[in-house]
């Protein structure tokens, strides 16, 4: 007790202080024009869950490395630096705007603040659009793991037919979306519980994985780091130009690290935790994911094996460590793209619940509205979940739905990436960019940091949407509406929907006023009218 509060509980203390922190955070977001509406439940392990589990380890390294194996051999494994080192620019840029907008949806309302409401719109729409691609993606990667567990799991014919692969990709596929909505639409909570849960599952197998894999070497990494199967000879750009398409396969892994942002508004003192997570989730992926894919090459019994390039980081697992170790690890990657996919959903909704407080999307009221239950936006967990279906399902006889879906999805977050980076870049050169003030900032490397991320998200955009046929139309026949896929689709979502924004939406843009943050000389009411 107190004796100067006359009795009353002493505020200061574990309690207190959380109480204390939680009013800053929500006045820092009333700063920013929001009203506090989603519920602060998560700590600095589940941020950090959130973002590792979008890059996901063992879901982008098992899904995609026989890609890399057959484009660019064991060499491609110099992409995996070459990508992070990259991403890292990226990343490092966005811990300074972390720190400033701690809000959800954190890419939409970056952009918005780095560019203007036009720029602001068409980053957000890309990321959404990306997100719901990329969930289809991420689900595909259960057909490519539980028929090499048990065969029972192909349960559209027997994997031989033209087509068994991809229709039986994407039923497996829709019981996972049908999963992760499920979760996501019971809250945040739930989510992060099951996330945090899977992340740590991952994180043991991960580190087993390479300490298994290294009592297994059986060659030096010289030999393995030089060794590309002749490909790219014959070539204009010779090898290089077959590590540039092998480089999809890292590319793919090591994005999704904004989502520890993105959860600001369910997060405790983000603009401190969301920047450390964003750094340790790209930080942690590098280290573990190189060392597993080093590993699994320095490893695998026959360098030369086609399998390598057909069945990928599977295979090397199975026939290096044995059926029973290597099944346990097969299911820990089961695990790790089921809550790949719960955070991806859940990064998806905060943003699609962001632009519609704008009322920057159709029905905005309808999708942003917040369940008084379960504290999370429901609506956007549903629509983002329908859409990844039929992304799935349009694609069911597909043959290369993988790598085509895969691509367009990297492609289209690099670009929204970009729609960030180089807005701020512009704010730098006119020095008007001031990062938050005792919270992370890069000081004087802020200039070529931010100009080594534009120039690094551009030349990799442009590398991963090249017309490949390899990538795009990998069976015949020939089609150039195929091979220019990525340039097509990406530019009618950009096109179209900056359209539909300039004609219809912009001229209702605005905070709808459920979500208004109440000003101190506004009365209660006015919020709400």
């Amino acid at each position: 007790m107190s004796a100067e509060t006359g009795g009353a509980p002493d505020p200061v203390g574990p309690a207190g202080a959380a109480r204390t922190q939680s009013q800053h955070d929500d006045d820092a977001l009333g700063e920013l024009g929001y009203r506090p509406e989603l519920k602060r439940t998560l700590g600095n392990f589940h941020t950090f869950a959130a973002g590792i589990s979008y890059i996901s380890i063992l879901t982008g390294t098992f899904q995609l490395f026989y890609f890399g194996v057959a484009f660019g051999g064991p060499a491609y494994w110099w992409s995996w630096p070459m990508v992070f080192v990259g991403q890292l620019m990226v990343a490092l840029c966005f811990c300074e705007l972390a720190a400033r907008y701690p809000v959800a949806g954190s890419v939409y309302n970056w952009a918005k603040s780095m560019g203007g409401p036009h720029i602001g719109w068409l980053g957000g729409w890309m990321m959404m659009t990306a997100t719901m691609v990329t969930l289809s993606a991420v689900v595909l990667a259960y057909q490519i793991t539980l028929p090499r567990i048990d065969d029972w799991f192909q349960f559209v014919g027997d994997g031989s037919g033209k087509t068994d692969a991809a229709a039986n990709a994407v039923l497996l596929g829709t019981v996972l979306i049908l999963f992760s909505t499920l979760v996501n639409a019971f809250g945040v909570k739930l989510m992060a519980t099951i996330n945090s849960a899977g992340v740590f599952i991952e994180l043991i197998a991960a580190v087993a994985l390479i300490i298994l894999l290294a009592a297994h070497i059986t060659r030096g990494p010289s030999t393995v780091l030089t060794e590309t199967y002749g490909l790219g000879s014959g070539q204009p750009l010779g090898y290089f130009g077959a590590f540039l398409t092998a480089s999809l396969a890292s590319a793919y892994v090591m994005y999704g690290f904004d989502t520890a942002s993105s959860l600001g508004e369910e997060s405790h003192d983000p603009s401190r935790n969301a920047p450390r997570a964003i750094l340790r989730a790209l930080i942690a992926s590098f280290i573990i994911g190189g060392l597993i894919l080093l590993f699994a090459l320095m490893a695998v019994p026959n360098l030369f094996a086609k399998q390598l390039s057909t069945e990928g980081l599977q295979y090397v697992v199975l026939v290096t460590l044995g059926s029973t170790i290597g099944e346990i690890v097969l299911w820990c990657v089961v695990v790790a793209i089921t809550v790949c996919t719960l955070a991806v959903q859940a990064a998806g909704i905060r943003l699609m619940f962001a632009m519609a407080r704008d009322n920057n999307l159709p029905a905005g009221s309808l999708l942003a509205r917040v369940s008084p239950r379960f504290k999370t936006p429901v609506v956007p967990a549903v629509v983002i979940g329908v859409v990844g279906v039929f992304i799935l399902v349009i694609n069911i006889n597909q043959p290369q739905i993988f790598s085509v879906i895969t691509s367009i999805a990297i492609i289209m977050i690099y670009v929204a990436y970009l729609l960030v980076t180089a807005p701020m870049l512009a704010r730098r050169l006119r020095g008007k960019w001031q990062p938050a003030e005792g919270k992370f900032s890069l000081g004087r490397f802020g200039l070529p940091v931010n100009i080594l991320a534009v120039l690094w998200g551009a030349a990799m955009s442009l590398n991963l949407a090249w017309p490949r046929a390899e990538v795009y139309n990998a069976t015949g026949p020939q089609h150039w509406y195929l091979r220019w896929g990525a340039f097509l689709f990406v530019g009618v979502v950009a096109l179209g929907g900056f359209a539909y924004y300039w004609f219809v939406q912009r001229h209702r843009t605005g905070v709808l006023a459920e979500h208004r943050a109440v000003l101190a000389d506004e009365p209660p009411a006015a919020a709400n009218s």
